[in-house]
């Protein structure tokens, strides 16, 4: 992809660099914005599903995995929703037994939600065929390529998230005047 002489940078050597990452997060934005990996997962192996039923799978698995307890609230606080949007989704997943609600052996008034063994079995489906969607992507890169690829992703998001995660949430949280 070219770019006009005009947009390219010049006041600092690196400064190119950083701007084509900036260009290819923009693309990889759009692409996520249309979910392109999500949507194939979902044709392939959960056609009855919707992207936000994914995605609260994947905020359970990943809240279960940290330690942490998946509650309604803490649900719908990962996924930026207000909690009665959060509830009616856990309700709907519960229904079609992809989760369950187990009382809090802390606070038998608080429920925690659980992935049950069917919605395990569909997040495996689903990270088999983004496995095979990235490795459609990355065939012909080296076993190098891929690790060098892999670790400096991953440093790069965790960064991101390090720093912009936490302002992103005070703004959230400022009333507004």
């Amino acid at each position: 992809m070219d770019m006009e002489d005009d947009e390219r940078p010049d006041s600092h050597p690196g400064d190119e660099d950083l701007f084509r990452i900036g260009q290819a997060l923009t693309r990889m934005r759009l692409m996520m914005g249309r979910r392109v990996i999500g949507r194939i997962a979902i044709a392939r192996v959960a056609p009855g599903l919707d992207l936000s039923q994914l995605d609260l799978l994947e905020v359970v698995r990943r809240i279960e995995h940290a330690g942490g307890e998946a509650t309604v609230g803490a649900i719908a606080d990962a996924m930026r929703l207000d909690p009665s949007r959060g509830s009616r989704l856990v309700a709907d997943m519960v229904s079609r037994g992809m989760l369950r609600r187990d009382a809090s052996q802390e606070d038998g008034r608080r429920s925690l939600i659980q992935i049950t063994g069917h919605g395990q079995h569909l997040l495996s489906e689903i990270r088999v065929v983004k496995q095979a969607a990235i490795e459609n992507v990355t065939h012909d890169w080296s076993t190098a390529d891929r690790h060098a690829f892999a670790t400096l992703f991953e440093r790069f998001i965790n960064r991101f998230e390090e720093i912009h995660l936490p302002a992103d949430r005070q703004e959230d949280e400022t009333p507004a005047g």
